[in-house]
């Protein structure tokens, strides 16, 4: 029943953390201008510090066909200094509490002297056996000995408490994908992402590290694992907080998305690892008959989960033969708009729907830009 329990809160999470991640972007990003070749900054909740970094808009480079312009476009996070390291206890922990001199107002004790302790309730309290419930929640395990210390003084002078957490379980963190352990970990000390995934013994063959995201409660945090583990990017290496969870797609699941003036908007597989333009459209049912403007076709490429492009394409010089079919690489977000767009807002604004109903299938750097960018002015 445990580990029934455990798989449900595991899944639940990450069903909530992607469903909300998008839309909730939006709004810790309202803040921020586009201002390009300017890094704007937010102060995020947890410490860290995110900056959107655009270059100039350039000209494609030679054997480009068809592509208008290309922009690069950073994500940055800045990383925050380690939480403190004194554990803060909550619901779900158990405390070891020791009285000396008085082992029957202390924790229960079980068979070979085992110290059983004491749960920590839903509530915060813990209920000792000679004294009524004491709030322990949100406290260090210092705190708490001066706390239960208070608390038997009404029966005895000067007592000498000792309190130990003996289990951790106020702190969880979600594991989701392609790791050897995937599930449910909790927090003892300050944590960073390598050791947690030393804990889960390591990624999966099939990782996708380039898809791999951190959601932290209702929104996402840039990271580039990938760049951490295999280029020893330590700024990557992003200190955890309870109910972090981090999830690895698997490679083989390797999809764009398609959105707009097409007649099935939608994730579309790649072919044996490859897939273009044309081939793309053609899989989400081809064009709108009416509405579609072929002309700047939008394409947003993910290099990693905090760099990535945004790229313009004249489709019509495709379909006119004028120029090859555009390759396109797992994760690219396609545009097909309805009407002229101006300023790429205009066309995060129009996608930004969708993007919220593919959420969990959009690439980082895609949702992160998307929702830093596709708000109302």
């Amino acid at each position: 029943m445990a580990m029934c329990a455990r798989r449900i809160r595991l899944l639940a999470a990450l069903a909530f953390a992607m469903a909300l991640s998008l839309s909730a972007g939006c709004t810790a990003w309202s803040a921020i201008a586009n201002k390009p070749e300017h890094a704007n900054e937010a102060a995020e909740q947890d410490r860290t510090v995110v900056r959107i970094v655009q270059g100039d808009v350039e000209p494609p480079p030679p054997g480009r066909d068809g592509v208008i312009q290309i922009q690069r476009v950073s994500i940055v996070t800045q990383k925050a200094g380690p939480p403190p390291n004194d554990y803060v206890i909550g619901s779900g922990d158990v405390l070891f509490v020791r009285v000396f001199g008085q082992a029957e107002m202390g924790s229960a004790m079980g068979g070979g002297n085992r110290a059983i302790g004491s749960t920590v309730d839903g509530d915060g309290y813990i209920q000792l056996p000679k004294v009524d419930r004491v709030r322990v929640a949100g406290m260090t395990r210092s705190q708490a000995q001066v706390a239960l210390s208070e608390a038997f003084t009404i029966l005895i002078q000067k007592p000498s408490v000792v309190v130990e957490v003996v289990e951790h379980h106020s702190q969880p963190i979600y594991l989701v994908g392609q790791f050897q352990s995937p599930g449910v970990y909790y927090l003892e000390r300050p944590t960073n992402i390598t050791q947690m995934i030393a804990m889960a013994h390591g990624l999966n063959g099939s990782a996708f590290l380039a898809g791999a995201r951190l959601l932290r409660g209702n929104r996402m945090v840039p990271v580039d694992i990938y760049a951490l583990l295999y280029h020893g990017q330590t700024d990557q290496n992003l200190w955890l907080e309870p109910n972090d969870t981090i999830f690895v797609p698997d490679s083989e699941e390797q999809r764009v998305l398609i959105l707009g003036a097409v007649t099935r908007p939608g994730p579309v597989p790649l072919l044996k690892g490859k897939l273009n333009l044309l081939e793309a459209i053609a899989g989400a049912g081809g064009m709108e008959r009416t509405g579609s403007k072929i002309h700047e076709i939008r394409i947003i490429r993910s290099l990693s989960p905090t760099t990535g492009e945004l790229i313009v394409v004249d489709f019509k010089r495709i379909v006119d033969g004028q120029a090859m079919p555009y390759p396109l690489l797992a994760g690219d977000v396609v545009v097909i708009p309805r009407s002229k767009l101006g300023a790429w807002n205009d066309t995060l604004k129009e996608a930004l729907p969708s993007f919220q109903a593919f959420s969990a299938i959009v690439s980082p750097f895609a949702q992160f830009y998307a929702a830093s960018q596709g708000k109302s002015p």
